[in-house]
């Protein structure tokens, strides 16, 4: 058995769900639709800004000579009901146990295996590393292209986690090309909410929900309205998609809501301290953004649901020492009351001393008199 069948037949033994390698060769192909997108500034603060990096190997571990690139499969269903009434959706990503922990385990329990038969070099990264690992995952044939830019694997479809191991062994490395299979279908550019998805193969990040609901940057209020109850994450482009129909269930236990149930409740999120926020939520991914960014979500999704019993749960919110929640605040209750909520503000703008907490209800104001007088 030569080294490239050993890895994969431990990383079956492993229970990883699909494995590729590739070269370490820069991913030239993606350099002209990195440019593009830092042109028209569509770069968000998550990713590395220096296109290099991102696209040559060598630049994160310069001795490279091959890469190992593996899949989890988180398409899980879970059926449970929770008893609270104000539901936040959880994205599958964070349903479980964080997936960065669980990938990185196996990639070391995997990297273990292989230092059993060769002394080798590496690195390994899990979302956090500079390269593209979609780019990665295509390159070595996990997957291809979905027109909503995820990676699409015939046997798991879209729901899942990428890994990969910088390494200097020889493997032997054989140019795959995994062409499209979207054909003539159109239902994810159709069906997402904010409309990132600009065209096949052409996304949009900072209009995405995935992107919303993690950014620090204040959100377009327009946005706001298209996020629903979402609390983290978005999966509508890929609940939609027809090559995530009839295909294999991953058998991972750690990816299962056992605790949250693939929901948050918005009224504990609302009130809960930060302690109790980590002690409750910190083993999921979701929860690397903190309590205030989910907590503004939360605010979202009421303002959302302009249901006038909950103004009660965010009038409280208006003295919140964060100025952030007191903005977003102010908009869930004007999108839920415009007229109440215009005398909401006349009485905050009289003890307010936040000077950007002012010019925001004037913008919110001035925004929503313009929406109502349309």
């Amino acid at each position: 058995m030569d080294l490239k069948e050993y890895i994969i037949q431990k990383s079956k033994e492993l229970n990883i769900d699909t494995i590729g390698f590739t070269d370490c060769e820069p991913l030239s192909d993606i350099k002209r639709y990195l440019a593009k997108r830092e042109k028209e500034n569509k770069q968000t603060e998550f990713e590395e800004k220096d296109i290099e990096k991102r696209i040559n190997p060598k630049l994160a571990f310069p001795d490279c000579k091959s890469i190992i690139v593996i899949g989890l499969s988180y398409n899980n269903t879970f059926n449970e009901r929770v008893d609270y009434r104000l539901k936040g959706i959880l994205s599958k990503s964070t349903w479980g146990s964080d997936y960065h922990i669980v990938l990185k385990d196996r990639m070391k329990k995997l990297i273990g295996e292989i230092e059993k038969i060769i002394d080798f070099s590496y690195k390994y990264f899990v979302d956090t590393g500079p390269l593209i690992d979609r780019e990665l995952a295509k390159k070595s044939g996990i997957g291809y292209y979905g027109k909503n830019c995820s990676i699409i694997n015939d046997e798991y479809g879209s729901f899942i986690f990428i890994g990969y191991i910088l390494t200097d062994l020889d493997i032997k490395i054989s140019p795959i090309l995994v062409e499209g299979k979207c054909s003539d279908c159109n239902i994810c550019i159709k069906s997402c909410p904010t409309g990132a998805l600009e065209g096949p193969y052409r996304f949009n990040p900072k209009k995405c929900i995935s992107y919303l609901t993690q950014t620090k940057d204040k959100i377009p209020y327009e946005l706001r309205t298209k996020m629903g109850n979402k609390i983290y994450g978005c999966d509508t482009c890929q609940l939609v998609c027809p090559k995530n129909k009839d295909i294999k269930i991953g058998n991972h236990e750690e990816f299962l809501p056992k605790e949250t149930k693939g929901y948050m409740n918005i009224e504990e999120l609302l009130s809960i301290s930060n302690r109790q926020f980590k002690e409750k939520y910190g083993f999921m991914s979701g929860s690397w953004r903190g309590k205030n960014i989910l907590k503004r979500n939360g605010i979202i999704a009421l303002g959302n649901r302009k249901d006038k019993d909950n103004l009660n749960l965010l009038e409280p919110l208006l003295k919140d020492p964060n100025p952030m929640i007191r903005e977003y605040t102010i908009w869930a209750i004007l999108n839920t009351d415009y007229e109440y909520g215009k005398e909401v503000v006349k009485d905050i703008l009289k003890y307010e001393k936040g000077k950007n907490v002012k010019l925001e209800l004037e913008r919110l104001i001035n925004y929503f008199h313009s929406k109502n007088n349309q």
